[in-house]
């Protein structure tokens, strides 16, 4: 039988003529979606496989289904990745339908009782729910074509736990954008040109806008890294120009300088309060407020210093009416601690101490040491780089401007800022666990599987995002943000991607040694700092045979810590220490409940620190009230370990008398519950009551509740 003597039977049962350039354009939108582009040869053996196997059948007719298959076999052979492409297109109605179902419904939950997977999202606005119910969708979608069914099906059982699905089909993760670079000479934004500012209260507004527009292009944590030497220098041009007036009124020069500083100081607080203004009250395009970080402290001018000061002091006075004012959330502060400029007798001392002061009464800013022990230590040390915080605790890889991966001789340094992450993938240790030993298999092997499943997703993601243009974010790709990012707007952003972090994350550490003898982190830990050891070999492997710039990430389980509970119970039961909790403790943490000194703590804890370059922070709870000398005495000393620390105290406010204390849940002047209470939520501050009731899932609020060592 010719193919030109053959009808295909169509779905809706009408017939039409077999032709096989139809075939053609089929494959090649399946090949499309898969980032895969035939071959002229792939192309004619595709047609003469499936023309051969038509006219084997002998028939007249040909059932489209029955065609399909025929299709599927032709492309198994060719390429098994777009053959995976074509089945899940042909199938979509079927699995739309179900798909789109699951997402009403959980519309509906959005829309009528929200939501408290992110404490930075307000379920309760509009702009809030519409993002929220796109971002199901999204997720939807990037489970049906991105991921493979071994993917699926250990993401749903909680082995693995894939971060952020509703994003990371359209762009990056947490990056330390580059806003020096964006500023110098001017730029263009929403297609229009902005001038270099000229002034200091011009440059705190163009910063804001270029914060706002650039950080609702992407997911995880915005960094602006080392905030006071950026606007240092617009600082002293306020300077000179305030002089030049006061000079014209007939000032004498040291009066004009005495008028010139005080302006500048006003400007200066005036900046930083409107930035607190806008990043807490201006939610971005997401529909969340975005996780904005300002890292300050090793600038030694006079007017970086001013603008360190300044930001710490502007944020211990926090916002609200007279005798209401409480502390906002963002941006998130970190102190970059020098023990050279900042300790006793040192340069920048006082600015130290305005940190401490700062630190008392708001809990940030959070302290990361340069000149401690370490990884982030080490690139300060040799090189003068500081690697920021992504947001609330990931790091970079360190990547060299002429080398890559290893530096090209001894000349050669790293670069940090304008470099960004693609995105988190965790595992689920105390499940693999279980999972080797009801298979009674070695926990290790069972653990590389997993391993090797998020190294492919990894793979797949650098090649996904590669071919996006650099329209997606002009701000980031085509003006400088990140590094290399002056790219032209149809460019792909492959380029940019060599220097690009992607993370494995790994959570409940304490309920992984729980599980293999009953001991808690802080009665032993052998095992878990074995594992941990073990991930560190699989991935450096990874990464040296890959080319792709792999970490280990202490993930920040917010929704997660109660998530990976219920997937454990699910599938092995309660279990002691393990799964009774509604939480699982964070990271490679010490368990909240433990009775532990804070010195204890940190002790226990610094064995996994080195371990855990991708992403970590180390904190303790205070128990001290508003102690600045205890504070002081333990940040001092978690910077000579190295760490990245923050001061944990639980803050409370009264809403109606403005009273407030740590830890309250009744007002003890006026009797009131109608409190904002602020608690760590895992790296970074959140509320956990506001006006009464609470942003965070029930088992955060759990975990807090028993908090005694953090």
């Amino acid at each position: 039988m010719e193919c030109s003597e053959i009808k295909v039977i169509k779905k809706d049962g009408t017939r039409e003529d077999f032709n096989v350039q139809k075939v053609v354009a089929a494959v090649r939108k399946s090949a499309e979606r898969a980032m895969i582009r035939f071959s002229k040869a792939e192309i004619t053996f595709i047609c003469q496989f499936v023309e051969e196997k038509a006219e084997d059948m002998e028939v007249t007719e040909i059932p489209i289904a029955q065609m399909h298959n025929v299709v599927e076999g032709a492309l198994e052979k060719v390429n098994p990745q777009v053959a995976k492409s074509y089945r899940d297109y042909r199938n979509y109605k079927q699995d739309f339908v179900q798909m789109l179902d699951d997402v009403y419904k959980k519309s509906q939950s959005i829309m009528y009782i929200g939501d408290k997977e992110n404490s930075n999202t307000d379920s309760a606005l509009v702009s809030t729910k519409r993002s929220l119910i796109f971002n199901e969708l999204n997720k939807s979608l990037y489970q049906k074509f991105f991921m493979t069914v071994e993917e699926l099906q250990a993401c749903r059982e909680g082995y693995i736990y894939i971060h952020d699905m509703s994003a990371r089909r359209d762009t990056m993760n947490c990056c330390l954008f580059d806003v020096k670079s964006v500023l110098t000479g001017g730029f263009e934004m929403g297609n229009l040109w902005y001038n270099e500012p000229k002034t200091l209260d011009v440059a705190f507004d163009v910063i804001g806008d270029i914060v706002l527009s650039a950080a609702s292009q992407q997911y995880g944590g915005f960094t602006v890294p080392s905030v006071e030497e950026i606007l240092a220098p617009y600082a002293e041009k306020s300077y000179e120009q305030y002089i030049e007036k006061y000079l014209d009124l007939g000032l004498t020069d040291e009066k004009a300088m005495e008028v010139a500083w005080s302006d500048v100081q006003r400007d200066m607080e005036q900046g930083f309060q409107g930035w607190e203004y806008k990043f807490n009250s201006v939610s971005s395009s997401r529909g969340d407020y975005p996780f904005i970080t300002m890292t300050a402290g090793t600038g030694t001018s006079r007017f970086a210093k001013m603008a360190t000061i300044t930001m710490l002091n502007v944020r211990k006075g926090g916002e609200g009416k007279k005798g209401h004012k409480k502390p906002v959330l963002f941006p998130k502060i970190v102190f970059l601690y020098d023990e050279k400029l900042h300790g006793p007798g040192g340069e920048l001392e006082d600015v130290f101490e305005a940190g401490i002061d700062c630190s008392s009464k708001t809990m940030y800013p959070d302290w990361l040491s340069l000149t401690g022990k370490g990884y982030i230590s080490s690139m300060y040390k040799q090189y003068g780089k500081i690697i920021s915080p992504m947001g609330c605790r990931a790091f970079l890889s360190p990547w060299y401007e002429r080398g890559g991966m290893y530096p090209a001789d001894s000349k050669d340094v790293p670069v940090f800022v304008g470099r960004f992450n693609i995105g988190v993938v965790s595992l689920h240790l105390p499940m693999i666990l279980a999972k080797a030993r009801q298979e009674s298999r070695d926990f290790f092997e069972v653990l590389d599987y997993y391993l090797e499943l998020i190294r492919r997703i990894h793979i797949r993601t650098y090649a996904y995002l590669g071919e996006m243009k650099a329209s997606t974010n002009p701000l980031a790709y085509c003006e400088g943000g990140f590094y290399g990012g002056h790219l032209g707007l149809h460019d792909k952003i492959k380029p940019l991607l060599k220097t690009a972090t992607a993370s494995f994350g790994i959570t409940a550490f304490n309920e992984l040694q729980q599980l293999y003898n009953g001991k808690s982190l802080v009665e032993d830990g052998a095992f878990a700092l074995e594992t941990l050891k073990h991930i560190n070999r699989k991935v450096n492997q990874f990464k040296e045979e890959d080319g792709n710039l792999y970490a280990i990430y202490a993930t920040p389980a917010e929704n997660l810590c109660g998530l990976q509970v219920k997937q454990f119970r699910n599938k092995y039961g309660i279990i002691e220490n393990v799964s009774d909790r509604e939480y699982v403790s964070n990271g490679f943490h010490c368990h909240v409940t433990e009775e532990i000194t804070p010195i204890q703590k940190q002790d226990l804890e610094y064995r996994f620190w080195e371990l855990c370059n991708g992403g970590k922070i180390q904190y303790v709870k205070y128990p001290v009230g508003y102690n600045k000398e205890a504070i002081r005495t333990l940040v001092r000393r978690a910077m000579a370990m190295g760490f990245y620390e923050g001061v944990n105290l639980a803050l409370s406010y009264c809403d109606d008398c403005g009273h407030q204390e740590l830890n309250m849940d009744v007002c003890p002047k006026c009797g009131s519950k109608n409190l904002t209470k602020i608690d760590r939520m895992n790296g970074y501050l959140s509320y956990s009551r506001v006006k009464g009731d609470t942003r965070l899932n029930e088992a955060k609020m759990a975990e807090i509740a028993e908090r005694k060592s953090m």
